[in-house]
């Protein structure tokens, strides 16, 4: 597998891991499917008992040096059924992070982008290489959702509006119920069913008021939006406390759940430990890597647990807890 730019899309293949929790992981069997053969059928999702793995690049697009050499994303696939979007920092200094998720009947999008930004050019292509790939006859159902509702998040939505085949939920709480069957919000946990693959969402404001996480039981990912990423978590005194709360929400979600990487939607931290980016920055060359730990995310939630419900700056490895000011709607 390798790392696409522009629309390149490597050989497809795939290998599977059984693996048990809550005792240490442990692989049990290994078969892999050679680079040749067709993309199997997606099998259904027994309870998060099997992980897919796959492949994260050495290093992510920044914005630079040479901003007319690079695409406006970076496009990685981290297997066969699951690519990763890295906008560049040449568009926007955000340079966000969308994930897409492919059923056997519907792909899930998780973010449309920021500033300026054809988010759904690169997006519909990568559905129509994958259905050639996979000799679909019609395409799947895009859903698109997102993070939260931040600007950086949402931009692209509108090149999504009147495609056909396509279900745009907005980032807002009434959309996110409706769309989903969340009944209670945030405590409901809801499962969204793309065919013979589930992707669990978990409500998670906090950072923002719709904000919500998702868990693909193919691949033991958890994607956690702005609320959890290398980086600073911004968060404002009145709303610490939710904050917290969906903090622990996800701990006690994955206490029994393989997690094999946890996915933001930002780098903001150096590979330098503790050491992060100014806000702004457009060129990183020395970024850390995207991925975090089930670790980490327990090490916050201690960090947590620790101020009390008194909110403060804590700096630590991976992460900055971030006090803000209130922030307006984007």
């Amino acid at each position: 597998m390798k790392n696409l730019v522009g629309s390149r899309l490597p050989a497809s293949g795939s290998t599977w891991l059984r693996v048990f929790r809550p005792a240490s992981v442990a692989l049990l069997a290994v078969a892999s499917l050679g680079a040749q053969a067709p993309a199997p059928a997606i099998p259904p999702q027994p309870a998060s008992a099997f992980v897919e793995p796959g492949v994260l690049p050495k290093s992510w697009m920044t914005g630079g040096p040479k901003c007319m050499e690079q695409p406006s994303f970076q496009v990685h696939e981290y297997n066969p059924n699951f690519f990763i979007l890295r906008e560049s920092g040449c568009v926007h200094y955000e340079k966000p992070f969308l994930y897409l998720i492919f059923g056997r009947d519907k792909v899930l999008l998780e973010d449309t982008g920021a500033g300026t930004i054809d988010t759904a050019s690169v997006v519909m292509d990568l559905i129509a290489k994958w259905q050639k790939r996979n000799n679909r006859p019609t395409p799947p159902q895009l859903i698109v959702t997102h993070s939260h509702s931040h600007g950086d998040h949402t931009a692209g939505d509108k090149g999504f509006a009147t495609l056909p085949n396509v279900q745009l939920v907005l980032a807002k709480v009434d959309e996110l119920q409706k769309a989903f069957g969340i009944k209670t919000w945030p405590t409901d946990i809801v499962q969204i069913d793309l065919g013979n693959r589930v992707v669990d969402l978990i409500p998670i404001p906090g950072h923002d008021v719709a904000g919500i996480a998702l868990y693909d039981r193919q691949t033991g990912t958890l994607m956690t939006g702005d609320s959890f990423y290398p980086g600073r978590l911004y968060v404002g005194d009145a709303e610490f406390a939710t904050f917290a709360a969906s903090h622990q929400r996800l701990v006690d979600f994955t206490a029994d759940k393989p997690v094999a990487h946890i996915f933001g939607t930002h780098i903001e931290q150096t590979n330098t430990p503790f050491v992060d980016y100014p806000r702004g920055t457009t060129y990183q060359p020395e970024e850390h890597v995207l991925e975090l730990t089930h670790g980490v995310l327990l090490e916050l939630n201690d960090a947590i647990k620790k101020l009390n419900g008194k909110l403060d700056r804590v700096v630590l490895r991976d992460v900055i807890l971030s006090p803000r000011a209130p922030r307006p709607a984007s």
